[in-house]
């Protein structure tokens, strides 16, 4: 019983860090990795640290962000292709109103929008009777 345990510890913690920390620049969302590959163009305006300390502009997304998130400033164009979450959902013939999955957080404002770079993997899964868009920013 212990082996199972571990073994399902360790997965589970595998899992957690394969996964890339979620960001915003311009009101769109990206990964940290995605902000710090573009380097020259962006810089790290602010951290915040907690959900409740999320100015207003990213109070829509405090449920995602529950442990806070990074805000990048784009000095300039990125040149990556940015698409909101209704888009994504059309092109998946998923009514571009229901949600959208990105590494387990639930994005259910579908006028978000973001940078498809992120996107290393989607599916389309049934959740709570509806067809739902997950994307994942690792494979």
């Amino acid at each position: 019983m212990k082996k199972l345990l571990y073994s399902f510890l360790i997965l589970s913690s595998a899992t957690l860090f394969a996964q890339k920390k979620l960001a915003v620049a311009d009101n769109m969302i990206g990964t940290e990795d995605l902000f710090k590959s573009a380097s020259p163009r962006t810089q790290v305006l602010k951290t915040y640290n907690s959900a409740a300390s999320l100015p207003a502009n990213l109070k829509k997304y405090s449920s995602v962000f529950t442990n806070g998130v990074t805000v990048y400033k784009l000095n300039k164009s990125l040149g990556f292709d940015r698409m909101t979450l209704a888009q994504l959902n059309q092109q998946s013939d998923i009514p571009s109103d229901n949600s959208v999955f990105i590494d387990g957080h639930e994005f259910t404002d579908s006028s978000t929008k973001i940078f498809t770079a992120i996107m290393a993997k989607s599916e389309k899964k049934d959740y709570n009777g509806k067809s739902t868009l997950f994307i994942y920013t690792t494979k």
